[in-house]
């Protein structure tokens, strides 16, 4: 047994070839070069490198970089197990950390030199030197991130010279927790990956129309009540923080030099509390937290005071917990329909003398008092106001920054008045959880496309602003992880990364030194570190030009080609086998002339491979046409009322009204649906008919309809699902003329999302186009 066990060589769990004793390790590709991400403004490449050792020391020049120092060592000593020491002794061999309040860089930056004989790091705050220690972090192999030994490496870092400082003091992604908690260990596990990266705030949304998600000890019912909801699938959906778990977070972040900065929202967005105290809103009507997306119209009303006295006790509790300067107010999406109707809101218009204009309502002068109220309140406690670009309506509270998500015209506006902004637009790549792939293949998203590049791409800074001499109000940047679709925090990773990565060089790295191919290499290393974290990131996968399909139909030949939205090795089977990083390479269309299953991937230089896309490739005749004597434009539709989660539940319905319908649009559209979605009576209903199909051919079929049948065939099963952007398309091979056609909908909310906001519409795309089109009801007979 002990020849056996000296034989065998320590694999790393990073995919890290190594050998047992200490000849050179295999190198692998994505540790070559320089690989730090953001990259730093000045670095000077040298000959030589530095290698860490069993009896390396750090030296600590104050208590302060000695927390730091003990911090690294620890990490190092975990991956290389070794034993990195700090001592208030300086080596000629070692680590220095040395705070210098003379340096010539901001409060934030530091310099890093390493030699072959030392490594030097100095700055004037422990920050600085936290952030020069993850710069020589990063110069050392991906594998230094492990949580666990690897064995066989040599842990050298290249000889460089750098001087660095961020572009931006913020530099922040922002958590939902509202729609999908975030249990406190994940949170963390972004703050170490955040802190890896030089991110420096957490925006932590913590209160939403969907939930509640901090405990208030003078409002219990805000956690007992408002942090669950019954989700439209019948379960229940709960979790909050307690204060403790607050405190720990907080200090957890501080720790990694991260301010969080909470957003309690106001005026609107605010069910989940209304429901728990029903009396915060115009009403006073009994309600429950909003179990769907989108915009709630039952908000705060602005014409009680015991609206005002409660969020003022809420701030008295949540304020202490985070020490930062800034306080989220929210502000956004806030309905005015109830307070248009509501008295008291109208009598506060009055005694407030809110008169509308040409560019404001009164409710949103209403809105405005609202936010300038609470700005005072939070003065008291020492925060100042942050809030999202709404707040500008009506007229900006006077101390407020404003985050900019509207597009940039918000931040610009703000930035002209002398306001500080953070920039995070949504429709320049800050929406970080919309899609960065083909959604006919990715986990269902809220929309949009969002690829690394157009992240990367983004400056913060308006020319507008420049030429005004504005641009230094903007104060940051930040990426916005809304949590709708993120049914699990491994789906929020999957959105977040690589993309927060771009944020990183966004907000930290002179635009001058910006270099997206440059940065692409570089990510290659930081998925390793990333691997080291557990984070479950995307990669891309093999996608079809005009929309991705797994299930391929052909009469005479088929021809598969596939991309990636940025470069990465494709790798497939057709023998049933499941690829792997050594299967044949993808280079070229891959072509069938018979039918088979088509098994591909892809596969980073790591090793590490995307999921499977299987898709199977059936040769198909030509499915005949019907022949039918008399036809009557529309299709027959037949509806049985019920809340109906799956097709098989309609065997059961004893009661259909029919009915004929001259188009799609009108399955849906029954019954009459709202915003708010309460009341709304649903019901399942199957139209049937014949579709006229205009020429032979291959046609792709796309709907988000629970089915679509052609002539008897189930092609479109979208059973479980959210319906929305429809990820089971199919095709088939069909004649010109007349098919079956059926398609069957049911009303009901699935991942928060109602299946009755679709259209109800069927898409098709001939094999050789490059667009689908709708049914149209002149196709539609019965």
């Amino acid at each position: 047994m002990k020849k056996l066990i000296a034989t065998i060589c320590a694999t790393s769990a990073l995919c890290l070839l190594a050998s047992c004793n200490d000849s050179p390790a295999k190198q692998m590709p994505y540790n070559q070069g320089i690989n730090i991400i953001p990259a730093p403004a000045n670095l000077i490449q040298k000959e030589g490198s530095y290698k860490l050792n069993k009896k390396t020391q750090m030296y600590a020049s104050t208590p302060e970089a000695k927390t730091v120092a003990e911090f690294f060592a620890a990490k190092m000593n975990t991956a290389t197990g070794y034993n990195v020491t700090v001592s208030d002794k300086e080596t000629s061999d070692g680590i220095s950390l040395v705070i210098d309040e003379t340096l010539d860089v901001n409060d934030e930056g530091y310099t890093l030199d390493v030699t072959e004989n030392n490594v030097n790091i100095k700055a004037k705050t422990p920050q600085g030197l936290f952030y020069g220690m993850q710069s020589f972090m990063q110069l050392l192999p991906a594998e230094i991130e492990s949580p666990s030994v690897v064995n066989g490496m040599a842990w050298t870092a290249p000889a460089v010279t750098i001087k660095d400082e961020p572009r931006f003091g913020y530099r922040g992604m922002m958590l939902d927790a509202c729609r999908h908690f975030i249990p406190v260990e994940n949170v963390k596990k972004q703050l170490d990956v955040m802190a890896l990266f030089k991110l420096n705030r957490m925006h932590w949304h913590l209160t939403d129309d969907q939930g509640w998600r901090i405990e208030i000890k003078k409002y219990p019912k805000l956690t007992e009540i408002g942090a669950k909801r019954i989700d439209g699938e019948g379960t229940e959906y709960e979790g909050f923080y307690t204060q403790e778990e607050i405190k720990d977070i907080v200090k957890y972040a501080a720790d990694r030099f991260i301010t969080i900065v909470p957003e309690i929202e106001l005026p609107g967005h605010e069910l989940a509390a209304i429901s728990a105290y029903p009396e915060l809103s115009c009403k006073g009507e009994a309600i429950t937290p909003r179990i769907i997306w989108g915009v709630e119209d039952v908000v705060m009303c602005a014409g009680k005071e015991e609206t005002f006295q409660f969020l003022e006790n809420v701030l008295s509790e949540v304020v202490p917990l985070f020490p930062g300067e800034y306080f989220h107010i929210g502000g956004d999406e806030c309905p005015k329909i109830s307070w248009k109707n509501c008295p008291l809101c109208q009598k506060r218009i009055r005694e407030e003398g809110l008169k509308g204009d040409a560019k404001h309502t009164a409710e949103e002068k209403l809105q405005s008092y609202f936010v300038q109220r609470m700005e005072k309140v939070l003065a008291k406690h020492g925060k100042k106001i942050i809030g999202w670009d709404e707040i500008l309506q009506g007229g900006l509270a006077p101390t407020a920054a404003v985050m900019s998500w509207r597009g940039e015209a918000g931040g610009i506006a703000a930035a002209s008045m002398d306001h500080e902004v953070i920039m995070t637009p949504g429709s320049n790549g800050m929406y970080i959880d919309q899609y960065q792939g083909d959604y006919k293949i990715e986990p269902v998203a809220i929309g949009g496309y969002d690829p690394l590049s157009k992240v990367y791409d983004y400056n913060p800074t308006p020319d507008t602003l420049v030429a005004q001499n504005k641009d230094k109000f903007i104060k940051g940047v930040q990426c916005n992880v809304w949590s709708e679709y993120l049914y699990n925090t491994d789906l929020m990773e999957y959105r977040i990364y690589p993309r927060i990565l771009a944020l990183s060089e966004i907000a930290w790295t002179p635009v001058a030194k910006k270099d997206y191919k440059d940065f692409e290499r570089r990510t290659e290393n930081a998925y390793v570190r990333l691997d080291g974290h557990d984070i479950n990131y995307h990669i891309p996968q093999p996608e079809q030009p005009n929309g991705s399909c797994n299930f391929v139909a052909f009469t005479d030949k088929a021809s598969l080609e596939f991309k990636t939205t940025r470069p990465v090795k494709m790798v497939y089977t057709i023998d049933g086998s499941e690829p792997t990083p050594e299967s044949t390479v993808y280079e070229m269309p891959i072509e069938f002339t018979e039918s088979g299953v088509l098994k591909i991937r892809s596969v980073l230089p790591s090793g590490k491979m995307s999921p499977t896309r299987v898709i199977t490739v059936e040769q198909q005749e030509l499915a005949p046409a019907k022949e039918v004597a008399k036809t009557t434009p529309g299709l027959k539709m037949d509806v049985t009322y019920g809340y109906f989660l799956e097709s098989s539940q309609l065997a059961d319905a004893k009661d259909w009204r029919s009915s004929t319908i001259k188009s799609l649009r009108e399955i849906t559209s029954v019954e009459k649906t709202d915003e708010s979605m309460r009341g709304v009576k649903q019901y399942g209903a199957i139209a049937t008919g014949y579709i006229n199909i205009p020429e032979d051919g291959v046609y792709y079929i796309s709907s988000n309809n629970e089915e679509v049948w052609i002539d008897g065939k189930l092609l479109v099963n979208n059973g479980g699902e959210v319906k929305r952007f429809s990820r089971h398309d199919t095709s088939i091979a069909l004649a010109k003329g007349l098919h079956e056609f059926k398609v069957v909908f049911l009303g009901h909310i699935i991942g928060g999302w109602p299946s009755n906001w679709n259209d109800g519409g069927v898409k098709l795309r001939k094999a050789d186009a490059t667009e689908f089109s709708p049914v149209t009801p002149e196709m539609l007979v019965y």
